[in-house]
């Protein structure tokens, strides 16, 4: 069985403003996502499964979906925030979403495989989803054997500020034990450093770091579930309070019900982060396409 890809589109660009998801970005008014599903498909994902939110579904449907038709078996589902297990109710005053790890919860009754997650809005590059699709297709029959793509800090930095990374530390054996939020990190002279409390702290390039790229069998599901109703005891009436994967990934490791194995990739990762990104990821793609890594038009 092949697995599935399943991508994280029901956020806003906060920062860059407007909907990043639909943005053409390639010579044919290709999106990120676009680059992304072709990645997928070549690797030997199975589908595509796209957590959206209802108000831009008829844009998302007429923009993104409509150019995969006949080439790639796609499903969509829903992230809303009153989407919460029977006896709980948001604050109504709530306007923020509940997180990456309750979107991947609204495609429980979807995917029944081996599934990868990622962001809508993130440039992956090809060999970090070949790698994915290898780990997953070897996963098959297995239970809490995770994987993530650890990319190399280096190659994911921001020309036009300072970013945020979760750097990750592995075992001796390339499993994760840990994803340490850095909120600041950014190339200053020739080091990259993070700054925390007023302090620059040096972080090797190579240092691995969490872009959101991970790998699951199905009864991640049932840990989300289950996990998300003990977050929501102590967060259902919060107004900001968020349910991410890599908490879970970190709980589940530490109690022992799961393993992820970090996988390396020499894959440069890029996104819009600020407006001033974009000339420079529309030039990125254009150098991919004239070096042959890309068709000029991918669907």
């Amino acid at each position: 069985m092949k697995p599935t890809l399943f991508v994280l589109a029901a956020g806003m660009g906060s920062r860059y403003g407007g909907l990043k998801q639909i943005d053409g970005l390639g010579p044919n008014g290709e999106t990120i996502m676009d680059y992304s599903v072709f990645d997928a498909m070549r690797a030997g994902f199975g589908k595509v499964v796209f957590v959206i939110r209802h108000d831009f579904e008829d844009d998302f449907r007429r923009v993104v979906l409509s150019k995969y038709a006949g080439k790639v078996p796609c499903e969509v589902c829903f992230q809303s925030i009153d989407a919460l297990p029977e006896g709980y109710k948001p604050n109504p005053q709530r306007t923020k979403p509940w997180g990456t790890n309750h979107a991947v919860l609204m495609a429980k009754d979807i995917i029944h495989e081996p599934f990868a997650v990622i962001n809508a809005d993130d440039f992956y590059g090809k060999e970090s989803f070949q790698v994915l699709a290898d780990y997953l297709k070897s996963a098959e029959n297995t239970r809490g054997q995770y994987c993530m793509v650890g990319y190399r800090v280096c190659n994911t930095l921001s020309e036009n500020g300072a970013v945020s990374r979760g750097v990750c530390s592995t075992d001796k054996d390339g499993y994760l034990t840990g994803v340490v939020e850095r909120t600041h990190i950014e190339e200053v002279g020739r080091k990259i450093v993070f700054t925390e409390n007023g302090k620059d702290t040096v972080i090797a390039p190579n240092s691995p770091v969490s872009m959101n790229m991970w790998g699951f069998t199905p009864e991640y599901f049932e840990y989300a579930e289950e996990a998300f109703r003990r977050f929501l005891e102590k967060n259902a009436n919060e107004l900001k309070a968020e349910f991410y994967i890599p908490t879970l990934v970190n709980d589940l490791i530490a109690e022992g019900r799961a393993t992820c194995r970090v996988l390396d990739t020499p894959s440069r990762w890029f996104g819009v982060t600020y407006p001033e990104d974009r000339p420079q990821v529309v030039m990125k793609l254009n150098n991919m396409i004239n070096e042959g890594v890309y068709p000029a038009k991918l669907f």
